[in-house]
């Protein structure tokens, strides 16, 4: 999810639902360690609960980062051992960790002894055209013993030659089949799936063998299915916001960014142009809130021209 899921984007995920895990974009150690620091890990306060994605493979580097996002208030700080691209692979982490299990154990090490908040690992089931269970059982089984607890296991193996990110999220198959035997044979772990979960029938399909349920992309393109979550999955009662009341809750949003932080609407509002998905007039709410002509604009103009109906 890099530059999808900001600090923009998770604040308006948090005004859906109250009580889903939000997870930073990966942030690699060298941004945090060598780089602006604020413009990576600040966040708003009603992000909570918010992890922090590393990216990076050198246990030193990784304990220091993961020190940074504790010292920064996040709730948890989960390695990334899952991505495919080759610029993550010439960094030497991402999803070709996975044949290193005693590296990522001890940078898990390093990284749970630096600090107090839980360490999690994300991970695909396996590399390239490679179908066997051995390799992410092992690693799964290394990892454990240093110490990790939680694992989120996107159910695809990861092509590291041939493919883009993209087609690594379409092409290798969905096979939930060996995410629920790594809960069978580690029940003391939590285990998560992730990968082409994009309604309620699927995820309660997946809560009756798992501990959890990651979604990515179906809930960033159909936000509106998160208000519905609270309810669904975490015992809360139903949702009486309203679509109109999370876009003003954004605009005054925007306004308060644009006054701190010197952050133009139009950075923010991205994130939310599926606010309407399937509704009358969701094609022209999205293309006002979208159209760089309108940038000159306020953000409380733009919602009013955008909830205008257009001349017959």
């Amino acid at each position: 999810m890099l530059d999808w899921t900001d600090r923009h984007c998770r604040y308006f995920h948090r005004r859906l639902s109250r009580h889903a895990l939000l997870y930073t974009e990966m942030v690699t150690t060298g941004a945090l360690l060598h780089g602006d620091v604020a413009r990576h890990l600040r966040f708003d306060a009603a992000e909570h609960p918010v992890a922090l994605q590393l990216g990076g493979s050198e246990p030193h580097d990784l304990a220091r980062a993961a020190r940074l996002g504790q010292d920064w208030g996040y709730d948890e700080i989960n390695l990334n051992c899952g991505c495919p691209s080759e610029r993550v692979q010439r960094g030497a982490f991402g999803a070709c960790l996975m044949r290193e299990p005693a590296l990522v154990a001890d940078c898990v090490k390093a990284m749970a002894d630096a600090v107090q908040v839980p360490v999690t690992v994300k991970h695909r089931i396996g590399i390239d055209r490679e179908e066997g269970y051995g390799l992410v059982r092992d690693f799964v089984g290394a990892v454990a013993d240093a110490g990790c607890r939680v694992f989120i296991v996107h159910a695809r193996n990861a092509w590291l030659k041939g493919l883009s990110p993209k087609e690594n999220r379409e092409i290798p198959p969905l096979r939930y089949d060996v995410v629920a035997r790594l809960k069978r044979d580690f029940p003391q772990l939590v285990i998560a799936l992730n990968g082409g979960i994009k309604d309620d029938a699927a995820v309660h399909a997946q809560l009756a063998l798992l501990d959890g349920v990651m979604v990515g992309r179906e809930a960033y393109h159909n936000p509106w299915w998160l208000s519905r979550w609270d309810e669904a999955f975490h015992g809360g009662a139903p949702s009486a916001l309203t679509r109109e009341q999370v876009e003003e809750d954004m605009v005054a949003y925007m306004e308060r960014e644009a006054a701190q932080h010197g952050t133009h609407w139009y950075a923010i509002a991205r994130h939310m142009l599926g606010l309407r998905l399937g509704l009358p007039g969701a094609r022209r709410w999205r293309q006002v809130w979208s159209d760089h002509r309108n940038k000159h604009l306020g953000a409380r103009d733009v919602m009013a021209l955008a909830r205008t109906r257009p001349p017959a």
